[in-house]
């Protein structure tokens, strides 16, 4: 190759790498100006939590699975960083393009934002055109700014010069290279000025979640009219390592698929209720809800995410209304007595939609409208200030987070949101066992180690658990007291352990006399099955 072609193609190289640096720094530009547009329009329509949005409703069941079971409860900002990193991969790419073709890179970047305006349109909750303006702004200032720094990209020649050193102390002293280049103070100061603006659009959406956050520190919880038996005594066993009997609200397991949890001002708040067999459509505020009489309950909720041996599980003590006498109040019968509707839909503010048997509802357990958790209001990751609460079902099926809207159906009338992705309908909760000490990989120490974790099979109750060792026969652990067969139930067993590695099995049986199978099943379609296994070296 001669020098002159050389020459040329460390030419262009070097302009893609301007144009790649354009394309970058165009993109963080139309991300950072989105931000204040999204806090004063919502902040739910910013285009990363709509395009993040899409992406979760569209996801493979097992992608999504996949998601839980890697990144946990962390799964949300690892999705938006995976939407980050390929939008900047796109506008590097673009940036490129632009170099040589400014108008076709800046359509590009509008093309994008014109998807981010479609996905916003197509939300659940999506609110009308206005929905639309982040995403529209980030693509004409993406655009704009592209179509500015590739023209500098494309002219500027200091980059490609190499400067020599005078020869002599007579020569002039070559200029302050950024003066030489224009190119790379405005990338600089577009960066700047991205930074501030995307700071300013997070302090406003910050302040805009203030009246709901007021709301809630300014919330007194009434007395309950039932409240809570006392826990038993012998309940909380008092092993190092197991799980605390009451899941502070700080621990307790957060799924689903909100990117931006709602944050519902309680003044403004209000829950609808209609359908089949409601003699009359009915509205209620949180004051009216809490004018009501308010049971107080500890209830063991899990998700169908949860694997066997998984942490999605947890037992708080809930406030609320009875959802029963609520329903029964506006003329809604079950099923068995004649009613027309067999399907309760929960909608939640973001759209999401949860179905739940009517009977199940009102078959006498202690399914609530609760508007507090171990002893608080509930906190916004956990759907305040009014959630559903349905012993002995997943979550999926009756655990609707920041309620507004009751409908009376049929299953055959209606599919919520996780039926339409061919999850069941109907999912009550497995009977399960869990080890939480040791721990899996754990190297215990020759001698009595204490073997422990907890039990559930919420709404029938956990009769006994028992643990094997290796192939060795199954053997009976301790079980704590039972508060109530809705929440889970601690144990232990106390293990002579022999040096080596050893597999520890656990196994559990419900009131009705059902025994955890060792059939191993997935989440999908209505819950994990098998039987959960640690594996230690005793030393």
């Amino acid at each position: 190759m001669t020098a002159e072609g050389s020459e040329r193609r460390g030419t262009r190289l070097r302009r893609a790498v301007r144009g790649a640096v354009a394309g970058c720094v165009a993109g963080c530009a139309a991300l950072a100006a989105a931000e204040p547009v999204a806090a004063l329009v919502r902040p739910q329509v910013a285009p990363l939590t709509v395009v993040g949005g899409a992406a979760i409703d569209r996801a493979p069941t097992p992608v999504k699975e996949w998601a839980i079971r890697t990144f946990g409860t962390d799964d949300k900002p690892m999705l938006q960083l995976g939407i980050v990193a390929v939008l900047l991969v796109l506008a590097c790419a673009l940036g490129v393009v632009a170099v040589r073709h400014r108008r076709a890179g800046s359509a590009g970047v509008l093309l994008i934002g014109l998807v981010g305006a479609a996905a916003a349109l197509t939300r659940p909750d999506a609110a009308g055109p206005l929905d639309t303006l982040p995403s529209l702004v980030a693509a004409v200032v993406g655009a704009l700014v592209l179509y500015w720094l590739s023209g500098l990209a494309a002219r500027d020649r200091a980059a490609d010069v190499v400067v020599a050193a005078p020869t002599d102390e007579a020569a002039p002293a070559p200029r302050n290279l950024l003066a030489r280049r224009p190119f790379l103070l405005a990338v600089g100061g577009t960066a700047v000025g991205s930074v501030a603006i995307g700071a300013l659009g997070r302090g406003l959406a910050g302040s805009r979640g203030s009246g709901a956050r007021a709301s809630r520190e300014a919330l007194t919880l009434p007395a309950p009219t039932s409240p809570a038996p006392p826990v038993p005594k012998g309940t909380r066993l008092r092993i190092p390592g197991i799980s605390p009997f009451r899941t502070p609200n700080s621990d307790f397991y957060r799924v689903d698929t909100a990117l931006v949890v709602p944050e519902v001002d309680a003044g403004t708040w209000r829950l609808r209720l209609h359908g089949k067999g409601v003699s009359r459509p009915v509205t209620f505020t949180l004051d009216d809800l809490l004018g009501r009489d308010l049971i107080e309950r500890d209830i063991t909720l899990t998700c169908v995410s949860n694997e066997v041996g998984g942490p999605y599980a947890g037992n708080a003590r809930w406030l609320g209304v009875p959802l029963a006498a609520l329903l029964r109040g506006a003329g809604v019968r079950p099923p068995q007595e004649g009613g027309p509707a067999d399907q309760l839909v929960a909608r939640s503010v973001d759209g999401m939609t949860i179905g739940t048997p009517v009977d199940d509802v009102m078959d006498g357990r202690d399914a609530l409208l609760a508007v507090g958790m171990n002893g608080q209001p509930l906190p916004f990751a956990h759907g305040f200030p009014v959630r559903m609460v349905v012993p002995g079902l997943f979550g999926y099926v009756s655990a609707c987070k920041w309620l507004t809207d009751l409908e009376l159906t049929t299953f055959d009338a209606y599919d919520p949101y996780w039926v339409r992705r061919k999850w069941a309908r109907r999912a009550p909760i497995k009977t399960q066992a869990r080890i939480d000490t040791p721990k899996p990989f754990a190297h215990p120490k020759t001698g009595t180690v204490m073997v422990a974790g907890v039990a559930w099979a919420q709404h029938r109750g956990i009769d006994k658990v028992e643990i094997r060792v290796d192939d060795g026969p199954w053997e009976a652990a301790e079980l704590a007291a039972e508060d109530s067969r809705d929440t889970w139930r601690q144990w232990s067993y106390a293990w002579r352990a022999t040096k080596g590695g050893h597999n520890l099995t656990v196994r559990a049986t419900d009131r009705t006399g059902d025994v955890q199978t060792a059939q191993r099943a997935g989440t999908f379609p209505d819950g994990a099955s098998g039987r959960h296994t640690v594996v230690v070296t005793v030393d």
